[in-house]
């Protein structure tokens, strides 16, 4: 298989495509990646995880990275189990949230192995 990676910006999903977000857990969408899946892609305000419209929200923003790893084997997990969707996960954590590139990128190493997950160049 080719790897795709996830474009740099988003702004438009095929049907079957869903947009993977950074998120707080009050689901308060007010900036980042999380605003243009509010905007664009259906997030709810309100939800801060999982699957939301055509959008997937992984908390990120309530402590350090042994917190948000849970958020991320669950998605993984939905991502296995749902083969009909291609997730285009952002650079979760990276943004708002303050996490380096290189502390998030191995939280998605189980992640690599699914051909329906679209993952950043950094994270893999």
């Amino acid at each position: 298989m080719t790897r795709r990676y996830t474009p740099e910006m988003i702004t438009e999903l095929k049907e079957n495509e869903i947009f993977v977000f950074g998120s707080n857990l009050a689901g308060a969408h007010g900036g980042g990646a999380a605003r243009v899946a509010y905007n664009k892609f259906g997030a709810v305000w309100g939800q801060g995880v999982g699957l939301q419209g055509q959008s997937y929200g992984i908390p990120t923003m309530h402590g350090g990275v042994d917190k948000i790893k849970p958020y991320v084997d669950e998605f993984v997990q939905f991502a296995s189990a749902h083969p009909e969707y291609t997730f285009l996960v952002t650079k979760v954590g990276c943004g708002i949230a303050g996490f380096a590139i290189e502390e998030i990128a191995p939280l998605f190493s189980d992640a690599i192995k699914l051909e329906n997950v679209i993952l950043p160049k950094e994270f893999v």
